[in-house]
C-alpha cells in the first residue's frame, strides 16, 4: 500500500549543515534549530529551505466501545460534541492552530452517531465506534484496511491542495486506551508501567484501564507482528486512519509533526506499514501519559517542547510549530560570515 517511500534528500542535509556553520554565530550555538532546520530543507530536498506556506491539521475522530469499561472521566457523547466545536472554530486546535499559521480539517472515521456533522467531516467514516477491545476485535479485517486507506486518501488530499507540513490530531473518548495498548504491544512493556491518566481518571478509573489494557494485549497476543493485525483487535478506526495519513504523508515527502500518546501511537504502527516513515516526523511534545516516552523512545524521536501538556486534538505540535518555523527562519534568512563582513573564528 505504500509502494515508493524514499528518505529525506541526505546531501541537501549536508548542504543545510554546512550553511548552518557558515551563519554569523558559533556553530551549535542555536542548538536543536539547527537540527530541525537541517531536516526541514532535507525533507523539502533545497538549501535553505522554504518557509511553510500552509500548514495543515486535521484531526481524526472516532469513539471506542471501550469507555463502556469506565476508562475515562468523560461520556462517550463528548466526542461528537467537541466535533461540532471544532466546525465554530472553538477548540484549543482552533485557536492554537491559528496562532501558528495552521488551518484545521475535522474528520469522523468513527464517530458513534447516526449522521455526521457535515458531508464533508464524514466523507469517510468507515463506522459507527469501534468495537470494545478488552472483549472483542475492534474492528473487522475489511474496516482496518479502509481505515488505513482513508487516513492515506485524506493526507494526498492535503498534499494535493498545498499542504506543506501536516499534523495529525485526535479527538475521541477513551482512545488512550487503545492507544496505549498498541504501544505496549509494540514496546513489550507491562501495562501498569504504561497506562496514565488520560483525561484524569481517578484511582479506580486507572485501575479500569489497566485491566482493560491487559484484557486486549492477550487477545493481541499473535497479531504483534501484524500492524494492520494489531489496529484490527486493539486499536480502531481513528487510529488506522491515522496510520494511513502518517505512513502517506512519508510517501508524499511531506513532513509531519507528531502530537500526543494517541498520533504517536498510531505513527507506531505507520513505521511498520512504511518502514523508514519515522524519518519525515518530528515529535511535537511529550505529553504526560507514560506510553507516549515509550513510542517516542521506540521511534527514536526526541520532542520538541515539554510543557505536561495532555489534551490532544494536535494541541501540542502546534506549539511546537512556531518552533520549527523560527528554525526555517534563521536558516534561510541570518547572514552568513562571507556576507556580512563578518571574521570567523581563529583557526
Amino acid at each position: 500500500m505504500f509502494a515508493g517511500l524514499t528518505a529525506p534528500d541526505a546531501a541537501v542535509a549536508a548542504d543545510a549543515r554546512a550553511r548552518q556553520n557558515r551563519l554569523t554565530k558559533p556553530p551549535g550555538s542555536l542548538g536543536r534549530l539547527e537540527d530541525l532546520s537541517v531536516w526541514v530543507a532535507s525533507c523539502q530536498g533545497v538549501c535553505p529551505p522554504r518557509q511553510f506556506v500552509r500548514p495543515r491539521v486535521v484531526v481524526f475522530a472516532g469513539d471506542h466501545g471501550v469507555t463502556a469499561a469506565g476508562v475515562s472521566a468523560f461520556p462517550a457523547a463528548v466526542t461528537g460534541q467537541m466535533i461540532a466545536n471544532f466546525d465554530a472554530g472553538g477548540a484549543a486546535i482552533n485557536v492554537l492552530a491559528e496562532l501558528a499559521g495552521a488551518t484545521v480539517r475535522v474528520a469522523d472515521v468513527a464517530v458513534d452517531c447516526d449522521e455526521p456533522l457535515s458531508p464533508a467531516i464524514g466523507a469517510y467514516k468507515v463506522r459507527r465506534g469501534s468495537g470494545n477491545i478488552a472483549v472483542e476485535d475492534a474492528l473487522t479485517a475489511a474496516e482496518a484496511a479502509a481505515a488505513v486507506a482513508a487516513g492515506a486518501r485524506i493526507a494526498d488530499e492535503e498534499v494535493d491542495s498545498g499542504a506543506d507540513l501536516l499534523i495529525a490530531g485526535d479527538m475521541g473518548i477513551g482512545n488512550t486506551t487503545p492507544a496505549t495498548t498498541l504501544i505496549a504491544a509494540v514496546t513489550g512493556t507491562e501495562p501498569v508501567a504504561a497506562v496514565g491518566r488520560g483525561t484524569g481518571i481517578d484511582d479506580e478509573g486507572w485501575m479500569r484501564k489497566t485491566a482493560a489494557v491487559r484484557d486486549a494485549l492477550y487477545r493481541a497476543r499473535n497479531v504483534t507482528g501484524d500492524p494492520l493485525g494489531l489496529l484490527r483487535v486493539c486499536g480502531g478506526a481513528d487510529l488506522a486512519a491515522m496510520a494511513g495519513f502518517c505512513a502517506q504523508a512519508a510517501v508524499r515527502r511531506t513532513p509531519v509533526l507528531l502530537d500526543g500518546v494517541v498520533v504517536t501511537a498510531a505513527a507506531l504502527l505507520a513505521d511498520r506499514l512504511a518502514p523508514g516513515a519515522r524519518a519525515w516526523w518530528q515529535a511535537g511534545h511529550r505529553s504526560t501519559e507514560p506510553a507516549h516516552a515509550l513510542a517516542l523512545a521506540h521511534l527514536e524521536l526526541e520532542p520538541i517542547v515539554d510543557l505536561r501538556m495532555r489534551l490532544g486534538e494536535g494541541t501540542g505540535a502546534a506549539v511546537a510549530l512556531p518552533v520549527v518555523r523560527a528554525a526555517v527562519a534563521a536558516l534561510t534568512s541570518m547572514a552568513t560570515f562571507d556576507e556580512a563582513g563578518i571574521s570567523e573564528e581563529s583557526s
